[in-house]
């Protein structure tokens, strides 16, 4: 068959792909055939399909980002056994330095507390740009030259946000010792209607944070990233005072709709 048949091919079979499993195939066969610029304007990368991707279809072009391994060796010479990254200080940190990618999809705590998925971070790639304010904008405009929303990546590596919560006096690592490292000390109470995403496991959290407060810290400070903490949405709760406090007066009140989609809660 002529390459040029095989693409147009594969690309009529993605189109009239009905269910899940040969949707993967077509996007295997256009893998197969490494035509990168035909690729990269598969309707895959663009909305409204990137909401429904799974990561059998993502992965079906970009396998090799769980099959990379970090250097055992930086290019100054520092051996990866003899130094501790930073993502390994804390308590919840399980094996060897890892990928990011692999940490996120694959790792031991991933897979007990999160349920993360390829376009949980990446929401499509527009290649004309990548920018906004252009004459290639949509309603749906990427990120300014970055393939993920730092807004994103702000929900899990942002800074503890201690200065609006009552009865703290500083950073957890120093004021979370009088509470016994326990979040669940004050959070039993406050702010009880949380983690109900599609990315994460909401209950698997709640157990593993009652005797962990790492578990907790892990992505509420102890991972950050940025200078900043991310204004999460202020989910009413039981009990919850009518009064906004002045730092709140802003905050959503609901979760974005992509992230509640199919939430998982069992």
């Amino acid at each position: 068959m002529k390459k040029n048949h095989f693409f147009m091919l594969a690309t009529l079979l993605l189109s009239a792909a009905m269910s899940t499993g040969s949707v993967v195939a077509a996007d295997k066969a256009l893998a197969q055939g490494k035509n990168y610029h035909r690729a990269k304007w598969d309707p895959i990368h663009f909305k409204p399909a990137i909401d429904s991707a799974t990561n059998e279809q993502c992965l079906a072009c970009h396998k090799e980002i769980l099959d990379r391994k970090p250097r055992e060796t930086s290019p100054a010479g520092v051996k990866k056994s003899e130094v501790l990254a930073w993502y390994e200080t804390l308590n919840t940190y399980e094996g060897e330095q890892d990928t990011f990618h692999r940490r996120h999809l694959l790792g031991p705590l991933a897979k007990k507390l999160m349920d993360m998925k390829c376009n949980t971070c990446h929401q499509g790639n527009d290649p004309r740009e990548e920018t906004v304010g252009s004459s290639a904008d949509s309603p749906h405009a990427p990120a300014m030259r970055k393939m993920v929303d730092p807004n994103t990546c702000l929900m899990c590596h942002g800074q503890f946000p201690w200065k609006h919560m009552t009865g703290l006096t500083g950073p957890w690592t120093e004021a979370g010792k009088a509470f016994g490292n326990n979040c669940m000390a004050c959070h039993a109470v406050f702010r009880t209607n949380r983690h109900k995403v599609n990315f994460l496991k909401p209950e698997a959290i709640e157990e593993a944070g009652k005797t962990n407060g790492d578990v907790c810290y892990g992505c509420h400070g102890g991972r950050a990233w940025y200078r900043i903490s991310y204004p999460y949405p202020r989910h009413a709760w039981p009990g919850m005072a009518k009064e906004i406090p002045e730092w709140a007066k802003n905050r959503p009140t609901e979760s974005q709709a992509r992230f509640l989609n199919d939430v998982k809660t069992k």
